[in-house]
């Protein structure tokens, strides 16, 4: 009753779930840039030196406007990271700590630009001289910015994998008994088998997929997800450990968190620097690193 709930809830959430999150996001913001701005005037009136409203509510739409727009690039950097948490947990910690510090610079950057805009269109003049030795303190307010960014879109994974439903990979149903071992010579050992279909439980269903099914897999975090058939199958494993049992003459990686169905590709995008996008036949595309361009041209051309 309870896996048959679940599975209903998500698959109602699922049609809707893009506009949800893009609308979580822009009511978010939105709230804070009120909250913050009603905060900030009425600190005003105790001010030596009082400031116009106008100027006010620009300073605090403006640096929630940026940070709205940078939510996306902050999604696209926990994805990418998340893979290190497990297993390189200094590798993980510090490349967000520099990108946020990126993270800081392009907001610090962007939202004086609008200010400036703004103040031009008044016929004001906005004096941003001498920010960079008030950075330290602006970069203390964005860390915690982007903390709580990262923070939530880490829960809101965790939610979704509960929602959605963990898969798991049960024997393989033709699975063959195993024959006595033979004594042969090294050079003529059998390549182990690998199973062609695999039978995968999720919400207390069972599917049967077939390995030549598989579009393409790609690393999230602690998972690999399988995109078949325009369905997705979350397993709790790593990319590596799971393509070790699929034939490599079929799939082959492409990218540090993607691997690809050779027979699924319908065309191959160059890219400028080396890389390439992958158009698979399912209609998704799927990014191409140059460091695995040479393995995907070797397979393709098998």
């Amino acid at each position: 009753m309870g896996d048959s709930r679940k599975k209903n809830l998500y698959e109602r959430y699922e049609p809707i779930r893009r506009r949800v999150e893009v609308g979580f996001w822009i009511v978010f913001m939105a709230l804070q840039a009120v909250f913050n701005t009603i905060v900030a005037l009425v600190d005003a009136r105790d001010r030596a030196v009082p400031r116009a409203s106008w100027e006010i509510v620009t300073w605090e739409v403006s640096s929630h406007l940026v940070l709205l727009v940078l939510v996306p690039a902050v999604v696209a950097i926990q994805r990418r990271l998340s893979p290190l948490a497990r297993t390189h947990l200094l590798r993980y910690l510090a490349w967000h700590l520099a990108a946020s510090v990126v993270f800081s610079v392009v907001h610090v950057a962007a939202m004086f630009a609008l200010r400036s805009m703004v103040y031009t269109a008044a016929g004001e003049r906005y004096d941003y001289a001498g920010w960079t030795g008030h950075w330290g303190y602006e970069y203390l307010k964005d860390v915690r910015a982007y903390l709580a960014m990262v923070f939530g879109i880490w829960v809101y994974g965790v939610f979704m994998l509960r929602l959605q439903g963990e898969a798991r990979v049960l024997d393989p149903p033709e699975a063959a008994a195993p024959e006595p071992i033979q004594p042969t010579a090294p050079e003529h050992s059998v390549p182990p088998a690998r199973p062609e279909r695999f039978l995968v439980r999720k919400l207390r269903r069972e599917f049967l997929i077939a390995a030549g099914d598989i579009d393409w897999l790609q690393a999230e975090g602690n998972y690999v997800g399988l995109h078949v058939n325009g369905h997705d199958y979350l397993l709790r494993a790593t990319l590596t450990d799971f393509l070790a049992q699929l034939d490599p003459v079929r799939f082959v990686r492409v990218h540090r968190s993607h691997a690809v169905n050779l027979g699924r590709i319908k065309e191959i995008e160059p890219l400028d620097g080396g890389d390439a996008r992958l158009h698979m036949a399912d209609g998704t595309t799927v990014p191409c690193s140059r460091r695995y361009r040479e393995a995907l041209h070797a397979g393709v051309g098998r």
